[in-house]
């Protein structure tokens, strides 16, 4: 089973990827994670990758391309997988049909929908903790004592990508490059729109119960 995961930053993505991750057996496989892997373990597309990273560039969809072919291609995806994130643009699409037999039928694509003063808000409340990754929630998910990591008491920092100036340029982004995929799939694949703006447990079963359906 392959499942794609559309929407906006904040919009809960990653969240519940991680989750069908755990129940469904099937990797998480997201575009930041591919590329630091592929970074981190120094290969070709790896190195390729990191120029235009540490430039603050865009990586180019044909790189992208080739670091998710790399990654779908080992044996803990042989069975589908969770795609956060990617495909990001239609070339990255038309790439992962090109992967995976040309046919896009068989994915269940889920439209997480939320408005965008929530997004800001999501977004702009998160802290990041630079040692252990964790990350913490202003409102909805603070760390006990304020500004410092549970895990390790290191100070939490606010990442650049949320910002609120830079939150507006990411979003600006998705309309032009990630929300025509929407168009893209809805008749190429079972779509399903989900209403992100819910409790998090009320949206996983709702995943859940979709991935019933379609499989």
């Amino acid at each position: 089973m392959n499942l794609i995961l559309l929407g906006a930053p904040g919009a809960g993505k990653g969240t519940q990827a991680k989750r069908l991750e755990e129940r469904l057996g099937l990797p998480q496989v997201s575009t930041g994670d591919m590329l630091r892997a592929a970074v981190r373990e120094g290969t070709r597309l790896g190195l390729e990758a990191k120029g235009f990273m540490d430039r603050g560039e865009l990586v180019p969809d044909s790189v992208v391309i080739g670091v998710a072919v790399e990654r779908i291609a080992r044996p803990d995806a042989k069975n589908g997988f969770v795609l956060d994130g990617f495909p990001r643009t239609l070339p990255q699409a038309r790439g992962l049909e090109e992967m995976t037999g040309g046919d896009s039928r068989g994915f269940v694509v889920f439209d997480f929908e939320v408005p965008r003063g929530e997004l800001v808000r999501r977004l702009s409340g998160r802290r990041w903790c630079p040692a252990c990754q964790s990350t913490f929630h202003l409102e909805s998910d603070p760390p006990k004592r304020t500004g410092v990591c549970d895990v390790d008491g290191v100070a939490l920092v606010q990442r650049h990508d949320d910002e609120e100036s830079v939150i507006a340029e990411r979003l600006r982004e998705y309309d032009a490059r990630t929300f025509p995929l929407i168009e893209h799939y809805r008749t190429r694949a079972q779509m399903v729109p989900i209403d992100g703006n819910r409790p998090k447990d009320v949206v996983f079963q709702e995943l859940l119960g979709a991935v019933e359906v379609h499989a």
